[in-house]
């Protein structure tokens, strides 16, 4: 447990173990465990998916997921780094958003169906 400032009065220790988590953050475990369990809930939903609205949802899921991993590195070592990361990883997501609906259009004025099995019909 964390050592509470000169001074202060002793406190329950559920009190002072929420008290060291406002002070010191989110255990560094813990976020990168939020960060994987994020990625693998995304990774299931682009492999058992099949709308494609879906599948591009569940693929901002994995980029979020790894955003929060950058930040998550970031602050465990006290460098603004993540951050950046984060917002490259931001803007990449918005690119990839505006490609994909766009892709998404098209495909269902093709084949009347957001659903990947009619991908099947296409010809090359």
């Amino acid at each position: 447990m964390t050592p509470l400032p000169a001074g202060h009065p002793p406190l329950h220790s559920a009190v002072a173990q929420l008290y060291s988590a406002a002070v010191y953050g989110v255990p560094v475990a813990h976020g990168l465990m939020l960060a994987w369990v994020l990625f693998i809930v995304g990774l299931i939903g682009v492999l058992v998916r099949r709308n494609l609205i879906f599948i591009l949802m569940s693929v901002e899921i994995m980029l979020n997921a790894a955003g929060l991993a950058f930040i998550i590195a970031g602050s465990r070592w006290g460098q603004p780094d993540g951050q950046v990361m984060f917002i490259f990883i931001l803007a990449m997501a918005a690119a990839e958003v505006s490609v994909g609906l766009a892709l998404v259009l098209l495909f269902n004025r093709r084949f009347r169906t957001l659903d990947t099995d009619a991908a099947n019909r296409m010809k090359g």
